[in-house]
């Protein structure tokens, strides 16, 4: 992978990418085929849609499989770290705005 050499770029690097993010909450629930996920995504370009899924296939964090694209462990494991990042970010924002967040002391 090009870039940086430090782990945490690397994978922002790749969860940056447009319709990356999408991809792996769609697929949260179990695996779904090319079609219906494409429809899911709002009908991404289907060409974005296989570079996508090749670089997070690459990544580790997709799989094929015979019904179709799914999270690995470490995909799910990702989701459950994006959760838990917004739920900071909901306290972030909370003082950021000025206001106090549920759990923020």
């Amino acid at each position: 992978m090009a870039g940086s050499s430090q782990p945490i770029m690397q994978l922002l690097e790749i969860i940056g990418q447009r319709w990356t993010l999408r991809i792996l909450w769609e697929l949260r629930d179990g695996p779904m085929t090319f079609r219906v996920l494409r429809a899911r995504c709002e009908d991404v370009s289907p060409t974005v849609l296989n570079q996508r899924l090749g670089t997070l296939r690459d990544a580790g964090f997709v799989a094929k499989e015979p019904e179709g694209y799914a999270l690995t462990p470490m995909g799910l494991e990702l989701g459950r770290q994006l959760l838990a990042l917004g739920d900071w970010a909901k306290i972030w924002s909370a003082r950021r705005d000025g206001g106090n967040a549920p759990g923020a002391d």
